[in-house]
């Protein structure tokens, strides 16, 4: 048995659950990270005693909301919160990891190669640079990015007509959303609302922003 990195908390019991027959790829990201993390610039000191519970679970819970057999960008994926484990947790999703950093982009790379994900490209590129992928994804998501008025015009001009935007964020997102009002309306943007995932699964529910996108 692989022991566990110093300060790495203990698997929640959900985990499992949440990965099903993925649970090894997961706990050889999640081991990755916690080893690495730090050192490679990708996380804080304080983010591995709370790895699996604050970021990993965090991000697969929302793995169900994702369109089956879809194309998802994740904008600013930095360590692969949320675009890796979502990757783990759904393979029959092709996710694009845009980030513009190299040194997290050569992260990216050595984690698809390493866990075996061929469901994956990683695409160094700001969000606002990344043309090849306009208006052509089915949904976007991204985490601990930008506030919404600002993360908006990043990912509303990647999602096809009739596509979504899936935006993992914290207790101030009803607040984003009505300072939002401007970009939400040039960017067409309907149904915007925020949904709690993972409430009776999850020791803390994951805040998504969601909204419907209209060429």
């Amino acid at each position: 048995m692989v022991s566990s990195p110093a300060g790495l908390e203990a698997e929640p019991a959900e985990a499992a659950a949440l990965f099903g027959d993925r649970i090894d790829l997961a706990r050889t990201y999640t081991q990755a990270l916690a080893e690495h993390g730090e050192e490679r610039g990708l996380i804080g000191p304080l983010e591995v005693p709370r790895l699996w519970s604050r970021h990993i679970l965090n991000s697969a819970v929302t793995a169900p909301l994702f369109p089956e057999g879809g194309r998802v960008g994740d904008v600013g994926s930095g360590a692969g919160l949320p675009g890796l484990v979502l990757a783990i947790a759904r393979p029959d999703v092709q996710w694009v990891l845009i980030e513009p950093m190299e040194r997290r982009t050569t992260w990216l790379n050595e984690q698809v190669a390493a866990l075996g994900l061929d469901n994956v490209v990683v695409e160094r590129a700001r969000a606002e640079e990344a043309g090849r992928w306009e208006g052509v994804l089915d949904a976007v998501t991204a985490r601990a990015v930008s506030a919404l008025r600002t993360l908006i015009p990043w990912t509303a001009p990647l999602v096809r007509d009739g596509g979504e935007l899936i935006l993992l964020k914290g207790q101030s997102a009803p607040n984003e959303i009505d300072a939002a009002a401007k970009a939400i309306r040039k960017y067409k943007l309907s149904d915007v609302r925020v949904e709690m995932v993972g409430e009776g699964t999850i020791s803390e529910p994951t805040r998504v922003v969601r909204a419907l996108v209209r060429a």
